[in-house]
């Protein structure tokens, strides 16, 4: 039987994590030792208050039915975190949870945007940024980030044209992949810029807790306006590491929280109690851990970053998120091609900048997934390869 399928699905690729990951496997199946710093996820093991929560919850069968919405206990207990930690005053009806920032960064097209509508994201950017608008027939535009500006936007890039235009802008800070961190002029200018042009801001705040250099991650809904002109992803995946759980929570304008609630409630029964019970956990319980962990991920990007410097490869620290942004070395033309030299002499798999956008050629992305003294083996595997050599 020949099969139809929908245009929109015919447009989507196979994601670059899916492929790196298949050339992994065919590595180790060849018995190569293989360093992956191409996926995101943690190697830390969520609080241990959080999984006995979780363990708790999972023992009682009336946990097991459907949630159908977000217990008031976590909304209140969302309310409280963003009071202590960001300053923030929301009320519960203008907080949501989601199946991590991920899914929530798709579906909230659904709400925002209509066939036609223009969308800004930034290049380099994560990838669902525009591929949610996309599917919804919104047209990406995109804003640059260049070295040269720290990675950072320069409203001034975007046409007067194209700003008229926008409906949605997204915005991420501290950004993946290009691991940039903003200050209080940033969120300012961004708040400006969206009342001046009557467009909505969703900031995606994922990795607000690994900010380096003593500096504090900070909330795009404490800045003043903010609360007229968008919503905030906030993720407890690598906070907490919780990725599996997949939960997030999306906290801002109460119209927009409100009626992305009302379609959420269109297309699933909310999410599963125990991970709603293990979230007011994170969030409520000791913090400790979490600035132990952005301890660590400073000294694994440190470790990453002048390891490389010192081989040849020159690749400045970064400022924050669990990834380096590195530039590749001066004598290749292109990532792609980096990326595989990289995994096939040295064993060490990242990924080709070109990923993340068009801006993303000549960089690959580092995750930093692996513990110091195995960073300093991938340092001296890629040393070994000479791939670094001209």
């Amino acid at each position: 039987m020949d099969l139809t399928f929908s245009k929109r699905a015919l447009r989507i690729e196979e994601g670059i994590f899916s492929v790196l990951n298949t050339k992994k496997e065919e590595l180790e199946r060849a018995g190569r030792t293989v360093y992956n710093f191409s996926v995101g996820t943690p190697d830390f093991e969520p609080p241990a208050h959080v999984m006995e929560a979780m363990q708790e919850a999972c023992r009682d069968p009336e946990n097991y039915k459907y949630a159908l919405a977000d217990r008031p206990e976590m909304l209140e207990a969302v309310r409280a975190f963003y009071r202590t930690r960001f300053g923030v005053e929301v009320e519960t009806g203008q907080i949501m949870s989601l199946y991590g920032s991920q899914e929530g960064m798709a579906h909230i097209a659904l709400v925002m945007c209509d066939p036609g509508d223009v969308v800004l994201v930034p290049d380099p950017g994560y990838p669902v940024f525009g591929m949610g608008p996309e599917l919804m027939g919104a047209r990406c535009e995109t804003y640059p980030l260049y070295r040269e500006n720290e990675f950072m936007p320069d409203f001034a890039d975007i046409p007067e044209e194209t700003a008229r235009a926008a409906k949605l802008m997204i915005i991420s800070c501290p950004a993946n992949p290009v691991c940039s961190v903003a200050d209080d002029s940033f969120y300012e200018e961004a708040i400006a810029f969206a009342k001046k042009y009557g467009i909505i801001l969703l900031h995606d705040n994922a990795y607000a807790d690994i900010v380096f250099g003593g500096r504090k991650g900070r909330s795009f809904l404490s800045y003043p306006g903010a609360m007229d002109v968008g919503v905030e992803f906030y993720s407890l995946s690598k906070s907490y590491n919780m990725t599996g759980m997949r939960i997030s929570f999306a906290v801002g304008n109460p119209d927009i929280i409100r009626t992305f609630r009302k379609l959420r409630s269109q297309i699933d029964y909310g999410i599963f109690l125990p991970v709603q019970k293990a979230a007011v956990a994170a969030i409520t319980g000791p913090q400790d851990s979490v600035g132990e962990q952005c301890r660590i991920y400073e000294e694994r990007n440190y470790a990453l970053c002048r390891g490389l410097t010192r081989i040849g490869w020159n690749v400045p620290d970064g400022k924050g998120t669990m990834f380096v942004w590195a530039p590749i070395p001066e004598h290749y033309t292109g990532s792609e091609r980096f990326v595989l030299d990289l995994m096939e002499k040295a064993g060490v798999i990242a990924t080709p900048g070109t990923a993340f956008g068009r801006l993303g050629e000549g960089y690959v992305r580092m995750a930093l997934v692996h513990s110091t003294e195995t960073i300093g083996e991938a340092v001296r595997a890629i040393d070994r390869s000479g791939i670094l050599k001209r």
